[in-house]
C-alpha cells in the first residue's frame, strides 16, 4: 500500500512539473499577394508578402509597412514582425521606383502564441 501511495505521488508529480514542450513543422505552402496598399502625397507603397499564413497577413503586412516607414533596417535584412497572434520572422527586400515603393516580405518562421512553431520550407 505504502509503494502505490508512494508511485502515485511521483507519477502525478512528474506530471505536473513537467515543462511544456514546444513543437516545430514545416509548411511548403504559403499566401502570395500584394496585402497592404498606402498612398500618399509623396510616393504610394505597396506591402506584398511571400508564403504567408492566411490568418495573420494582412495584420502583418501592416506591421511591416509601420517598420519600412520608421526606417530601421535595410533591404535583404531579416525582420521580426509581432503580431496579435503570432511572431513572424522573414526577409524584406524594398525597391523604389519614382514615386512607387515596393516592400516584398517573405515569410521563414512564424511563432504561434500556443507554442507552435511553423517553419517554411521551399519542396
Amino acid at each position: 500500500m505504502r509503494r502505490l501511495f508512494f508511485l502515485t505521488m511521483l507519477l502525478v508529480g512528474s506530471f505536473a512539473f513537467s515543462q511544456e514542450s514546444k513543437k516545430t513543422s514545416t509548411y511548403n505552402y504559403g499566401y502570395n499577394g500584394m496585402e497592404y496598399v498606402v498612398i500618399t502625397s509623396n510616393e504610394t507603397t505597396i506591402v506584398s508578402t511571400f508564403n504567408s499564413k492566411h490568418q495573420i497577413k494582412d495584420e502583418i503586412a501592416a506591421n511591416v509597412y509601420n517598420q519600412v516607414k520608421e526606417g530601421n533596417f535595410t533591404t535583404g535584412d531579416t525582420i521580426v514582425v509581432v503580431g496579435n497572434n503570432a511572431k513572424v520572422t522573414g526577409k524584406c527586400y524594398i525597391s523604389k521606383k519614382g514615386k512607387l515603393r515596393a516592400v516584398n516580405f517573405y515569410y521563414e518562421k512564424v511563432e504561434w502564441d500556443n507554442g507552435l512553431t511553423e517553419i517554411y520550407k521551399k519542396v
